[in-house]
C-alpha cells in the first residue's frame, strides 16, 4: 500500500513537526510507502526524512520548476521529475491507495480538496482522510458541516472524509473504507443506456 501525504512546505510549530516525523516512521514501519510532493523543505521533509530513516518506501513527485530551484529532496527511494503542478498531482494520484492531508498552507488545501472531489466524481475510489494534528482540521471540519447543514454538500460525502489522529487510525480507517456512490451517478433503468 502506498499512501498520498499532502503537507507543507514549512516547519510549523515543534508539535506539528514532531506529529509529522512519527507518522512517517509509523506508516514505514507498517510497511506502507509514502508518496509526496517530493520537496525536503518544511514538513514534507521531516516526513520524508523520518519514514526514510526507518526504511521506508518514499516516492517523491516534483516538477522541474521545484527541482531548478534546488527544492527537491536528495535521498528518496525513487524521484519522479514532471513538467507542471497538474502532472504532479495527477501522478500522485495514480500511486496512491488512499490520501492524507497533514497541516499545510493553501497547496496542502488544494491537494486535499482535488483529490477528495475526484472521488465525489467517481473518478477513483480511494479513501481521503486529515490527519488532525492538535486539532488543525476542526474549523475546516466546522465549515464542512456548514456546507452540509446549507445543503452544499451531501452529509455522505463529508462523512467519508476520514479524521484520524494516527498512523494506526489512518490504516484502520482505510482498511474499512466503503467508498460513497459517486456524486452525478446514472439513473437505473432505460434513460441510463441512453
Amino acid at each position: 500500500m502506498r499512501i498520498a501525504v499532502f503537507t507543507g512546505s514549512q516547519l510549523g510549530p515543534p508539535s506539528h513537526q514532531h506529529a509529522t516525523a512519527a507518522f512517517g516512521e509509523a506508516l514505514a514501519r507498517a510497511g506502507v510507502g509514502i508518496v509526496y510532493g517530493g520537496g525536503r523543505a518544511g514538513l514534507m521533509g521531516v516526513l520524508a526524512d523520518a519514514a526514510l530513516a526507518a526504511g521506508g518506501d518514499v516516492v517523491g513527485v516534483i516538477p522541474q520548476h521545484l527541482v531548478d530551484d534546488e527544492l527537491a529532496h536528495p535521498g528518496l527511494t525513487d524521484l519522479r521529475i514532471v513538467q507542471t503542478m497538474h502532472e504532479r498531482k495527477a501522478a500522485m494520484a495514480d500511486l496512491a491507495d488512499a490520501f492524507v492531508a497533514l497541516p499545510g498552507a493553501a497547496g496542502t488545501l488544494e491537494e486535499l480538496f482535488e483529490a477528495w472531489t475526484w472521488g465525489m466524481l467517481g473518478l477513483h475510489a480511494k479513501p481521503t482522510l486529515l490527519l488532525d494534528v492538535e486539532d488543525f482540521w476542526q474549523p475546516l471540519v466546522l465549515q464542512l458541516r456548514r456546507m452540509v447543514d446549507d445543503g452544499y454538500l451531501d452529509g455522505r460525502r463529508l462523512d467519508a472524509l476520514g479524521v484520524v489522529h494516527t498512523a494506526d487510525g489512518l490504516l484502520e480507517f482505510v482498511a474499512g473504507y466503503q467508498h460513497p456512490e459517486r456524486k452525478w451517478a446514472r439513473p437505473a433503468g432505460p434513460a441510463a443506456s441512453a
